[in-house]
């Protein structure tokens, strides 16, 4: 454990922003599953509302460097083909 004032208020700020993290990765994950859940049922109109937000979670989450930049574009590329699929 830290003896520092400093380092102390450290270890409290970076335990705080690892939860808030880890809270929202698991947001932007549920939010992909919940895209291919209505994916795979056909349902397009609620697919398009989630691909939406889907693809608003994976900008926001490689804006703040919670996932590379190139692996929330490959996502999105993923998602978007997906929904074209079955929107024919």
């Amino acid at each position: 454990m830290a003896n520092i004032k400093s380092a102390i208020k450290r270890v409290e700020l970076n335990e705080q922003q690892r939860v808030k993290n880890q809270a929202f990765k698991s947001a932007m994950r549920s939010a992909v599953k919940e895209f291919y859940k209505k994916a795979d049922n056909n349902d397009v109109e609620g697919a398009k509302e989630l691909f939406f937000l889907a693809t608003k979670k994976l900008d926001k989450a490689a804006g703040q460097n919670l996932i590379h930049t190139n692996a929330a574009s490959r996502e999105k590329s993923r998602l978007q083909k997906r929904l074209n699929e079955i929107a024919q």
